[in-house]
């Protein structure tokens, strides 16, 4: 099993998850008019830190956002004797677009535009020795993050982990999402009939998880964990709810649900997502459970949200409390759920988290029963430093550099050098998908790579890793934020920021439209590292290979930091035989 055994909050409603909890409990919300100081034209309601706030968090040596996961780091580090320089101490870092809003600006060191640089930095500051692994799967990175841990942890490669999701806000990321006409001027009203759109949130939030239940007489137990993509659409949601429905089937399989208290869903207040939501908890049955959403207290605090709101959910129900959906009042969506802007009191000691985000993917994880420890015993467990035995089957393997590609070994004819022989392979070898000329080139390599191995099952997953990012891409929708002086203030003027080119800065997008181009409604995950690290990459391919559903994958590396470096070295994939 896998316990939590600490956590935090830092948000703007306070620096401990006591703090959060009791501000959200006494109906406080966190959400306001969006600062002035990002110069956008368009008003809009977020969460945000004060400056007082940001003084308070900044340490010197280090960028606002990774000062902001240290800080909840090391406060949750307060409740346990652990020590982070162990070798069994994993730290795995969720968020979407890290140190991007220092994007452009002239004194700012390449490597802190990287979230595997920063996540290395922010390693290093808190003492932690091992590699760390940032996961950046869009709004699901966070819920992501903590599968992951899990996983790592229940395959014995690691004893111990500590999962922070943070993000931080700035004109690339609100420019993006009122490029996308998705955020509401109001606060937001999840599952409302009355419902405009979204509000945006900067916050972090750490889960300490581990083998052992580190002498606590109660303690949650992280149970099943599951992520499926819905094959339809990078930033729609399937009205169908395809993935999130898979990925509620395959959590609550095994699962006791006499005792479940709520499910926590993602409710942004966003017309289709909501929508979807609610038909995916009709399908698995779930009418009858209480639903809620966070979402009015903190807005959508991005690769933060899936830990934040696990954490908050927990430290309600040992409250025996459920949080009410803050903005609620008439239900405007499908389905009957069972939702109430007011606190409902609970005897119930489970839970489900579910959340849906860009690039089709949907996450989902039981929470269990808060586990009495019988004398506060620590549990031994061998450690099993990963090797896959007996190794997958590697079905298939394709390369591709800005001058060469070989199949299974093998060198391809082709024609042209970087951006040019992709569209020469496309040509040559596809040729009868045209949207992906929308593409950024990220996705273009890995689509024609992806093409180019054979095709595989519908459960296939999408495991992919790089070092860059989507750097190529952020720094292409940056030329389409223009800024000036207006009336003595910067500001952003004459600003046409590209939705299509804004969807693309998530690096997650590339497993997406794989799934979409193959139909594969597995798991799409995509991870960053520091370096190519061929080990680490293994642990997790075999993390992943856990999931009973998952056959086969395509994984590997895919980067593209400009047109003359690039490369795509994926394989095909099966499941070694048990």
């Amino acid at each position: 099993m896998v316990y939590k055994i600490a956590d935090n909050i830092w948000s703007p409603l306070g620096t401990t998850t006591k703090a959060n909890y009791q501000a959200v409990k006494a109906g406080h919300t966190a959400l306001s008019s969006a600062p002035s100081r990002w110069g956008t034209t368009e008003p809009s309601t977020a969460a945000v830190f004060s400056d007082a706030q940001n003084e308070e968090l900044m340490i010197p040596s280090l960028t606002r956002f990774e000062s902001l996961v240290v800080r909840s780091v090391q406060q949750a580090l307060q409740d346990v004797a652990l020590d982070v320089s162990n070798e069994e101490v994993v730290f795995v870092l969720s968020t979407t677009k890290a140190n991007v809003g220092l994007l452009g600006e002239a004194d700012t060191p390449p490597g802190i535009l990287y979230p595997g640089e920063s996540a290395r930095r922010i390693s290093t500051f808190l003492g932690i020795t091992t590699t760390p692994i940032v996961v950046c799967n869009a709004c699901i990175s966070g819920l992501s993050a903590v599968i992951l841990a899990s996983r790592l942890i229940e395959s014995g490669q690691y004893r111990h982990a500590i999962v922070c999701g943070a993000d931080v806000l700035n004109r690339f990321i609100l420019s993006g999402f009122q490029s996308l006409k998705a955020l509401s001027e109001t606060p937001c009203r999840p599952f409302d009939m009355e419902r405009l759109g979204m509000n945006l949130g900067e916050a972090a939030a750490t889960m300490i998880l581990s083998a052992e239940p580190w002498g606590k007489e109660k303690t949650w137990v992280i149970g099943a964990g599951a992520i499926r993509n819905d094959a339809y659409h990078i930033s729609t949601p399937s009205n169908k709810a395809e993935g999130a429905t898979k990925a509620l089937q395959a959590i609550l399989k095994d699962a006791d649900i006499s005792q479940l208290a709520v499910v926590n869903a993602h409710g942004t207040g966003t017309m289709f997502m909501d929508q979807m939501e609610s038909v995916a908890i009709a399908k698995t049955g779930l009418t009858d459970i209480p639903v809620n959403s966070y979402k009015g207290y903190y807005g959508h605090t991005l690769g933060a949200a899936g830990v934040l709101e696990t954490v908050l959910t927990m430290q309600a129900l040992d409250d025996h409390t459920i949080i009410g959906t803050r903005g609620f009042e008439e239900l405007g969506v499908s389905g009957q759920l069972k939702l109430s802007p007011e606190h409902q009191p609970t005897d119930k000691t489970s839970f489900v988290k579910i959340i849906s985000g860009f690039g089709g993917g949907n996450a989902g994880i039981f929470i269990g029963g808060r586990w009495k420890v019988e004398g506060g015993e620590r549990i031994p467990q061998e450690q099993n430093h990963f090797s896959f035995n007996p190794p997958p089957s590697t079905l298939h393997h394709v390369r591709i550099t800005p001058d060469s590609v070989t199949i299974d070994g093998k060198p391809l004819t082709c024609e042209g050098h970087g951006k040019e022989l992709l569209t020469a392979l496309y040509k040559q070898y596809v040729g009868d998908y045209p949207k992906f000329y929308k593409m950024d080139m990220l996705c273009r390599l890995g689509f024609i790579a992806s093409d180019l191995l054979e095709k595989s099952d519908a459960d296939t997953a999408v495991v992919l890793f790089n070092h860059s990012s989507s750097i190529h891409a952020d720094r292409a929708y940056l030329e389409t934020i223009s800024e000036g002086e207006v009336n003595g203030q910067w500001s952003m003027v004459n600003v046409f920021p590209s939705p299509s080119l804004f969807v693309y800065t998530l690096p997650n997008i590339v497993a997406g439209e794989i799934a979409i181009r193959h139909h594969y409604h597995g798991e799409t995950s995509f991870y960053i590292l520091p370096e190519h690290d061929e080990l680490l990459m293994r642990q997790i391919q075999a993390a992943t290979f856990a999931d009973p559903a998952i056959d086969n994958m395509i994984t590997g590396w895919l980067d593209y930091e400009d047109d003359d470096h690039f490369l795509a070295d994926l394989y095909l994939l099966s499941k070694p035989l048990q």
